[in-house]
């Protein structure tokens, strides 16, 4: 990859991923939809309140990279959208499990992915886990890669690349995806706004 993803894209490339694993009933996500699974609080770190533009905005140039794909028929009333994550990065579905949670929750154990990816991928132990890891950071172009021990700690903790090289002797690189606080207010009156503006044009009609 000669390219990084901002973290708003990456927050919906794992939002993509996951939900076509784990509710795969209701896959393709509608912009809508996808929107309320960037927006969760559970299974994300950091929680984000992104809105209808932003998240159309990250479809948009993720697609352009051929990494998400619309989805649209002459019978469905909107359109949809998958991932292509896994295709393009020829990934399986142990791997792409793996890198969604990260892109979704930041650094972590492989004892906390295995638990965290169950909806996913059903990983048998952690030897599993573990080999998968290291399959996704021996890649020609490492799409993940292993944090130095943390003092205190015993387990070693994982992070992806798909948002840039990490420094590791930077604390706050070590939270990739993190939105910084007055981002955070930003998005959440940008959310109320539109809000406001859909509630507007519904008493309009």
């Amino acid at each position: 990859m000669d390219f990084t993803f901002q973290t708003h894209e990456l927050r919906v490339l794992g939002c993509l991923i996951e939900k076509r694993f784990s509710t795969p009933d209701s896959y393709p996500l509608t912009l809508n939809s996808l929107v309320l699974a960037c927006n969760q609080s559970s299974n994300r770190d950091p929680v984000v309140h992104y809105d209808l533009h932003l998240v159309d905005n990250a479809l948009k140039s993720t697609r352009t990279q051929g990494y998400s794909l619309i989805v649209t028929s002459a019978d469905a009333r909107v359109a949809k959208f998958k991932e292509n994550v896994s295709e393009k990065l020829s990934l399986n579905r142990s791997q792409a499990a793996i890198l969604a949670e990260l892109l979704l929750r930041g650094p972590q154990t492989p004892g906390e992915l295995r638990q965290r990816t169950t909806r996913m991928y059903e990983f048998p132990d952690l030897a599993e886990v573990e080999s998968t890891l290291r399959a996704l950071a021996e890649r020609e172009s490492p799409l993940v890669v292993q944090l130095p021990q943390q003092p205190g700690k015993r387990e070693i903790r994982w992070a992806q690349l798909l948002g840039g090289p990490i420094e590791a002797t930077s604390p706050a690189a070590l939270s990739v995806g993190a939105l910084s606080p007055l981002e955070e207010r930003v998005a959440a009156l940008e959310q109320q706004m539109a809000q406001v503006l859909e509630l507007l044009a519904k008493l309009s009609t």
